[in-house]
């Protein structure tokens, strides 16, 4: 049974940073595209950041500089360092593992996590 474990999400300060982790048991993450989507209340999900097999990253523009995805094969685990946070960055975080290498699309991603709650907010 594959399973991927969110954690690393809470509260705060804006400018603050957090690192979220994204561990996997059932598959092998270095084969897999690995995406961070995020939801905010009212919003669409949407793609932050992913890492490919071949360690390939990807930035969502309205984010990208404050953000750096990375994998720990030995551990099985992707992270996502966030830096500089914004009140807008509130949202719950999944990841997300497709053996697809271009798979972009939320809906077509085979495996999720079950989200972790990140807020920004004095």
């Amino acid at each position: 049974e594959v399973q991927l474990q969110a954690s690393g999400g809470g509260l705060v300060q804006p400018g603050g940073s957090l690192r979220l982790s994204c561990t996997a048991s059932g598959l092998s993450l270095e084969r897999y595209t690995m995406t961070w989507f995020r939801q905010s209340p009212g919003k669409e999900r949407e793609g932050v950041s992913s890492i490919k097999s071949d360690r390939d990253t990807y930035y969502a523009e309205n984010i990208k500089g404050r953000l750096t995805i990375s994998r720990d094969n030995a551990k099985n685990t992707v992270y996502l360092h966030m830096n500089s946070l914004k009140p807008e960055d509130t949202a719950v975080y999944y990841c997300a593992a497709d053996p697809n290498y271009s798979r972009t699309r939320a809906n077509e991603y085979a495996y999720w996590g079950q989200g972790t709650l990140v807020t920004v907010s004095s």
